[in-house]
């Protein structure tokens, strides 16, 4: 991904993962893009003059400047159409954001408190509830090609940035898990999804690594 024409800028954390769901996303629809990786931990100055809550991702297209994740992959999915990553239809679309929304609030924030401490009693626990909230909905990994959808989504973007990184939250899925894991070996050997990777995130644990009790 270089600098464009669209004059599309994506300031990005390159092991967070909102900054990976946002480079996914672009990614799967072939948007040029220039990505400048910068450290979470130390904004540059335009960073933290342009994000009032100073968090990552931060995307630039022209005039419009974002900063809320969900509300970036929302605009993108709109911005380029084609392919789409929601249903066309405002119920199905709905649906599709409350979707991602419980993803985000029931998955992904357990991510954060992992990450975001060194009480490692703490990290073992949110890593449980982790691996107790996939498990208990295996069977929907089974059900369709894609994450309750015979279409890859906004959804597929959110689990395969989240799955990518369970080895190094250190979360044990139970054996019953193999729907899971087949699930994500699908969405890893997406072109998109390799080409979202940073080098950083190369380097992560991979899929062979996982621990499964």
């Amino acid at each position: 991904m270089v600098t464009n024409s669209l004059n599309i800028t994506l300031y990005s954390d390159a092991l967070g993962l909102d900054s990976h769901y946002c480079r996914l996303i672009l990614a799967e629809k072939d948007v040029p893009v220039n990505i400048i990786e910068v450290n979470a931990n130390a904004l540059p100055e335009d960073v933290l003059h342009l994000s009032p809550y100073q968090r990552l991702p931060l995307l630039i297209d022209r005039d419009v400047v974002l900063y809320e994740t969900r509300i970036i992959a929302e605009y993108l999915d709109e911005r380029f159409p084609h392919p789409a990553l929601l249903p066309t239809y405002p119920a199905q679309r709905a649906s599709a954001r409350l979707l991602c929304y419980r993803i985000f609030r029931d998955w992904i924030s357990l991510t954060e408190n992992i990450l975001n401490t060194d009480n490692v009693t703490i990290k073992a626990q949110q890593a449980k509830l982790l691996s107790d909230g996939l498990t208990g909905v295996i069977a929907l990994f089974a059900d369709k090609p894609f994450f309750l959808s015979d279409s890859y989504s906004l959804a597929d973007c959110a689990l395969s940035v989240l799955l990518w990184r369970l080895p190094m939250l250190g979360v044990v899925l139970p054996a019953q898990a193999k729907p899971i894991i087949k699930y994500a070996e699908r969405m890893f050997k997406r072109e998109g999804f390799t080409l979202s990777l940073s080098a950083q995130e190369k380097r992560l644990p991979q899929l062979q690594a996982w621990s499964i009790a």
